[in-house]
């Protein structure tokens, strides 16, 4: 890498939403910022949590400084927990994000080893060649921060997730002056979050939000009330706690991960005006009418507990007809299905269900196009890049960006290396980029052969064949076809039989070498299975051939 140019390469989060990840370099120095996951993926059966492949810095990882986190959503610092022992770099974050990842790694075996250095709100500090200072600006989680990336050729701005927000609720609003000071300073390049760059206006306040869940639950003064929101969206957790005592209703937690954040909250300060929160197991003895249950599983999740409620599976909570269920987060995009599923089971149960397109209680935690205008007018960048986001979001904003007078946008996707500096900046090469798979406690690509084999049995289906051979390689018994995923147990016997017949038949015409060849005679019997198979079933599934030689 030229010792004067400075580079931005993302590994993730550029051509889709989640699972950030992204590089600065410059002399021969990176710094990282963010690690996140993202949950599930089309063509990835049986996998729950995927991440970016981090092999272009591992390979550079003792050039690597550190990682930075803008915050805590599991998009951002989710996967740590499985890549930090590739790369084994300290860690920077302010109170809030390290507590809660101190709690997700004391899940590991090396919690103790990682260096976790906590910034406070509006701190700087100095990695090697790069000035790092924290912006605070608000977003659906506590702390959320934009950086001021120092270096030796100029000044740029990473916005993190943010929005602005007058009446956060909970914590700092947006340091707007802090943001136009660094237009006045002078930034060379603005690397903006593009994920509502759809959305005309701007994004709504949370403090509309607990105005508006109060009146909700006064609306509905009987039965119990339960509420699915993210739980990492404290300001939100908080607005529910008010707005339910101001109803003279208490609150029960239901599920582990909002323990999880509140514990983390109240580490740093936050929350501890609430002291009093429920089990799930003390709030059922509450009279209906006097509890409210703040749940997860606002995105239909089926081990969340909103959806075990739902299914009437739950050990502990219980809803009857009458009792009301609200919603208060959006749907992300793919979890549609799951989510109506839920409330369609519990609507068959008399149970109402309130949603944020039926009431004004929720409101997003990205900048809609006026926000973003209001970022470009505030910083004044020379370059915009936008990131997370899609491609179609990318593209739009920027659109935007042009529009608004902004010199030069470089469209990233992962793995593009971009040279913010010197010069024009422009695409100069590509680094390595891909999605690794959590599947069970292994990582793996996401074309590896276990993927692939994986995704042919699900819409194929899988056939298992055993022949069993003698030393002169000639048939000791008829071939053993099971094939669970691809017929019915009534007329297996029937049709297998066919396909035993087509093994027989061509291990017969085999040469006196190539029977006696392992890999030959698979090779041949997965041969005259493929087109009989495909006829009778319209299939082409995965064939296993078990080949067994016996001494007669």
């Amino acid at each position: 890498m030229p010792k004067d140019e400075v580079l931005f390469v993302p590994l993730g989060g550029s051509g889709e939403i989640g699972m950030n990840m992204n590089l600065y370099g410059y002399d021969d120095q990176w710094l990282m910022v963010d690690m996140g996951v993202s949950f599930g993926e089309e063509g990835l059966p049986g996998v729950d949590v995927v991440m970016p492949d981090p092999t272009f810095i591992e390979e550079r990882k003792d050039k690597l400084l550190g990682l930075v986190l803008t915050h805590a959503h599991e998009d951002h610092l989710g996967a740590i927990p499985y890549l930090w022992k590739r790369l084994k770099c300290p860690i920077y974050a302010t109170p809030f994000a390290a507590a809660f990842l101190k709690a997700k790694l004391s899940e590991t075996d090396f919690a103790d080893e990682v260096p976790i250095h906590v910034i406070e709100l509006g701190g700087r500090f100095t990695l090697g060649c790069f000035d790092i200072e924290f912006v605070t600006m608000t977003h659906s989680i506590l702390e959320p921060n934009a950086l001021a990336i120092r270096t030796p050729k100029g000044l740029i701005v990473h916005t993190g997730d943010w929005k602005f927000d007058p009446d956060p609720q909970i914590g700092e609003a947006s340091d707007v002056k802090k943001l136009e000071e660094l237009g006045d300073e002078g930034v060379m390049a603005l690397v903006c979050d593009s994920t509502n760059v759809f959305s005309e206006g701007q994004a709504g306040s949370e403090g509309d939000v607990a105005k508006n869940l109060s009146k909700l639950f006064a609306e509905h003064p009987q039965g119990r009330i339960a509420i699915a929101c993210f739980a990492t969206n404290v300001a939100r957790l908080q607005s529910v706690i008010e707005a339910a005592h101001e109803n003279n209703r208490c609150v029960g937690l239901v599920g582990r991960s909002l323990y999880r954040v509140t514990e983390a909250a109240r580490e740093v300060g936050y929350l501890t005006s609430y002291p009093n929160l429920l089990t799930d197991q003390d709030a059922m003895e509450v009279p209906k009418d006097q509890v409210l249950f703040l749940c997860t599983g606002s995105q239909g999740e089926p081990r969340a507990a909103l959806s075990r409620i739902a299914k009437g599976d739950h050990p502990m909570v219980e809803l009857d007809p009458g009792d009301t269920v609200v919603f208060s987060a959006r749907e992300i995009p793919g979890n549609e299905k799951s989510i109506g599923y839920i409330q369609n089971l519990l609507i068959r149960r008399g149970i109402k269900v309130i949603t944020a397109r039926d009431e004004p209680i929720h409101v997003s935690g990205h900048p809609g196009r006026q926000d973003l205008a209001r970022m470009y007018q505030l910083t004044r960048p020379k370059i915009l890049i936008p990131v997370h986001g899609e491609t179609r979001h990318l593209c739009e904003q920027a659109a935007l960006g042009a529009e608004c007078q902004i010199p030069e946008q470089v469209i990233p996707h992962d793995g593009t290396v971009i040279r913010l500096s010197p010069g024009n900046s422009q695409v100069i090469g590509v680094a390595e980029a891909g999605i690794l798979a959590l599947d069970g406690g292994r990582l793996l690509k996401r074309d590896a052969n276990t993927i692939r084999n994986r995704n042919r049995i699900v819409w194929n289906g899988v056939m298992f064949v055993t022949v069993v051979l003698n030393q002169f390689g000639e048939m000791v018994k008829d071939p053993m076809i099971s094939a669970p995923s691809l017929f019915d147990e009534a007329d297996d016997d029937v049709r297998l039989d066919h396909f035993a017949a087509e093994i027989g038949n061509r291990v017969d015409r085999l040469g006196d070498e190539e029977v006696l060849d392992d890999s030959a005679v698979i090779l041949a019997i997965r041969q005259a299975l493929r087109r009989p198979v495909r006829q009778r079933l319209g299939k082409r599934p995965l064939i296993e051939v078990h080949l067994v030689r016996v001494k007669e």
